[in-house]
């Protein structure tokens, strides 16, 4: 499995058969021109959305004709296994930024778990619901979603193997959030990669909790 970090929340995951899904497809210049990041040109099978906000939910265009994924529950499509459990994007209920869609994926023999713009800490039935995570792909940047020390508690609540921050700020994002170093400071096991993009296989995840940094690819 390759998992390839586009920008923002928006992954290129794709299967060792070839199949291909992307996550929260952002459209560029959105939020008056916040949304730097370029237009994604990959095509995929399958495109998840966890809300609807523009820097989520860019469908339009999207190459390789794809099954656009939205809400709750199970189902496989295209021979993925695919599971969305609900959420908020606040900590109020959703009462302030509506409902957020936490989606997982098994692939390859590895769950991969996508946390959308979640905007609190993960109960233990939140936590029940996910399962097993060996992939965690989870927002960092604080204000609109779980801040660097809210991030920590969820990532040791799933304990996943490997942890790819996403959903903070970079050079090209002009939301007020902050950017990852926050999240990595006194971390143990950080992999910093000169590449937006990491190959996975079940049989050689580390042991220990391991958080990779991508680049953004766009």
């Amino acid at each position: 499995m390759k998992i390839k970090w586009l920008g923002h929340s928006s992954f290129l995951i794709e299967a060792g058969d070839g199949k291909r899904i992307i996550t929260d497809p952002y459209e560029p210049g959105s939020y008056g021109g916040a949304v730097g990041y370029k237009k994604i040109e990959e095509s995929a099978d399958i495109v998840t959305v966890s809300h609807e906000h523009e820097d989520h939910n860019c469908c339009k265009d999207m190459k390789g004709s794809p099954e656009i994924v939205k809400g709750t529950g199970e189902k496989a499509i295209k021979g993925i296994k695919i599971s969305g459990v609900p959420s908020y994007h606040d900590s109020s209920g959703g009462s302030e930024r509506g409902e957020n869609t936490i989606f997982s994926f098994e692939i390859d023999g590895m769950k991969v778990c996508h946390l959308g713009d979640l905007g609190h800490l993960l109960s233990d039935e939140d936590s029940s619901k996910i399962g097993d995570v060996d992939v965690l792909l989870i927002p960092v940047g604080g204000f609109y979603t779980i801040d660097a020390a809210e991030a920590t508690k969820v990532v040791g609540k799933l304990n996943p193997k490997v942890v790819v921050p996403m959903h903070y700020k970079t050079e090209v994002l002009g939301f007020d959030i902050a950017g990852v170093d926050n999240f990595l400071a006194d971390k143990k096991n950080v992999k910093r990669l000169d590449s937006s993009e990491i190959e996975l296989k079940k049989e050689s995840l580390p042991a220990e909790s391991e958080i990779v940094v991508l680049k953004h690819a766009l």
